[in-house]
């Protein structure tokens, strides 16, 4: 390249194909990068202050280098400025204000000239190759591509796509895989990143989307969009769950995801190395698919707590083990794959917590409604669990139970009223010993028992809680995962609650079961004094882009 520039017209253009041919970038880059390298040697011979422009014609090669200068009527800049007079000798039409081409004959470049233009064009070139690359990869997250290993480095497999370089990062590879420097690999675009080096691309063999498609590949009804795969869980390189429908009646989704004598299903599984996959069929129904997920175990109930989106299996004894899998594995996929928390229980347990929670409602309605325990436990058995359905339901729904009459439901709602009245005093006396300010039981949402919680965990002013982001306020706190022994077959330890880490923390009122909407409307209310001052309207929208920006920490 150092020769180019000196090069005569015919070897410019053809140094100028080569290159844009050999990077595969636009030929009228590398002119751009030539013209700019001939300005900067120019500048270097003529004086820097010039303003010194060249243009090479692409077709002819022709090359033109020319001082820019504007006409002034007095001259301070001698680099870039010229009078009127000197002005017209080179355009008799110049005039003030104008600004003018003043020719430059053609720069013999010395030996470090030529290499300073050489480093210009290398450069321009780079961050066109650069550029082109990305523009190649930016679109293609999502899609399985095949490169070649370059080298591990740190346990990072860097992976030869052709144009670019990839990386498989050390968690998104398939445990125990080994990757051999030279061999092809097959793996998912996760995320494409511009960068000062070059397009970062990341790779990964342990997501659910690259198992999906991999299918894709093998399943010509999943390419052609008559079965979907509407979920899939993963185990890296031990095991998997897909659940999958099947848009044509006639067509069965699981039959035609493993293939004639499983050849579809195993293709997939060489590919990931040996990995077991379960072909569950989807259902919209939550409670079926559920019991599908679970396979090969069978599931005897499963009761779903939509408030929590927790769902409570429960299975014979003889089938626990195989519910929950060797390590909990199968319903922690089960529980990727359906999107619920799920715990597992025996029908033993089952019942034994039915009764502990009939006993305890039963004991509750005894005391605070001054009844027999016949009548507490026949409202148990009617469905009813808390003293606010009792005194607020309408009153044919309560006197139409068995037994009861207009009188006794009457009665009941009116003993019920008095004890919700009863227990929101003692709250109110607790929340005021507390030091809970009243100013906070002005705000909606927020009960006599809430402030109590509030008050124990010492939020007692306005400024308190409007110091709380929404989810540090009523974020649902997860429970640690439950661990048992496990039958007598064996020691193993088995996990039935999966998906809940013990680090997790909820809010303050993470108990209660306030709505995202509800919390906004809390943190709102308390820091509607910051703004009292303001304009309504801006207050208003100050307070809700806030409350908005911490629930979405």
């Amino acid at each position: 390249m150092a020769t180019a520039i000196s090069a005569n017209k015919a070897e410019l253009l053809a140094i100028a194909n080569s290159v844009a041919s050999e990077k595969m970038i636009d030929k009228a880059i590398v002119i751009e990068a030539m013209e700019e390298a001939i300005q900067k040697a120019a500048r270097a011979r003529y004086g820097a202050e010039n303003d010194i422009r060249a243009k090479l014609d692409p077709v002819s090669g022709d090359l033109r280098l020319w001082r820019v200068v504007e006409v002034v009527e007095e001259v301070e800049d001698y680099f870039k400025q010229v009078d009127l007079k000197a002005a017209q000798k080179l355009d008799k039409g110049a005039k003030l204000g104008d600004f003018i081409v003043d020719p430059l004959p053609p720069v013999d470049l010395g030996r470090i000239d030529a290499q300073s233009a050489k480093q210009v064009i290398f450069q321009k070139v780079r961050d066109a190759e650069r550029e082109r690359q990305f523009e190649e990869f930016k679109d293609r997250a999502g899609e399985i591509i095949t490169g070649v290993i370059k080298s591990v480095e740190f346990g990072h497999v860097i992976v030869n796509l052709g144009r670019a370089e990839g990386v498989i990062r050390r968690d998104q590879q398939i445990p125990r895989e080994a990757a051999r420097t030279g061999e092809r690999v097959r793996a998912l675009i996760t995320k494409v990143e511009r960068n000062n080096r070059g397009p970062q691309i990341f790779l990964s063999r342990a997501h659910p989307e690259f198992m999906k498609k991999l299918f894709a590949q093998e399943v010509p009804e999943i390419y052609d969009n008559v079965i979907e795969i509407k979920a899939a869980a993963r185990d890296p390189g031990s095991r998997a769950k897909i659940g999958v429908i099947s848009r044509d009646s006639s067509i069965d989704p699981v039959g035609a995801c493993v293939g004639m004598k499983g050849s579809r299903v195993q293709a997939v599984v060489q590919e990931l190395q040996g990995e077991k996959i379960d072909i569950i069929p989807w259902s919209d129904d939550q409670a079926t698919f559920i019991v599908n997920a679970l396979q090969p175990a069978t599931v005897s109930r499963v009761v779903l707590d939509e408030d929590d989106g927790r769902i409570e299996v429960v299975v014979p004894d003889d089938q626990l083990s195989l519910a929950i899998g060797r390590r909990g594995q199968n319903v922690r996929l089960a529980s990727q794959l359906t999107g619920h928390q799920i715990d597992i229980m025996t029908e033993e347990e089952s019942s034994a917590k039915r009764q502990k929670e009939f006993a305890e409602r039963s004991k509750s309605f005894e005391e605070e409604l001054d009844v027999d325990e016949t009548l507490s436990q026949l409202l148990v058995a009617e469905g009813f669990a808390e003293l606010e359905e009792v005194a607020y339901v309408e009153l044919d729904e309560l006197a139409g139970i068995e037994g009861f009459d207009q009188e006794l439901a009457e009665e009941l709602q009116s003993r019920a009223q008095e004890a919700i009245e009863r227990r929101e005093t003692a709250y109110r006396e607790e929340r005021t010993a507390l030091g809970v300010e009243d100013a906070l039981a002005e705000i909606p949402h927020l009960t006599e028992a809430m402030l109590v919680t509030l008050g124990k965990a010492g939020i007692k002013t306005l400024d308190d809680l409007a110091d709380l982001a929404t989810d540090e306020l009523i974020a649902k706190k997860r429970e640690a995962p439950r661990r048992r022994q496990a039958p007598a077959e064996g020691p193993r330890l088995r996990s039935e609650q999966v998906r809940a880490r013990p680090e997790d923390k909820g809010g303050v009122l993470g108990e209660y079961g306030l709505s995202e909407e509800q919390g906004n409307e809390i943190i709102m209310a308390a820091r509607a004094h910051w703004f009292e001052d303001e304009e309504p309207a801006t207050a208003a929208a100050d307070t809700q882009e806030a409350a908005h920006a911490d629930s979405e920490q």
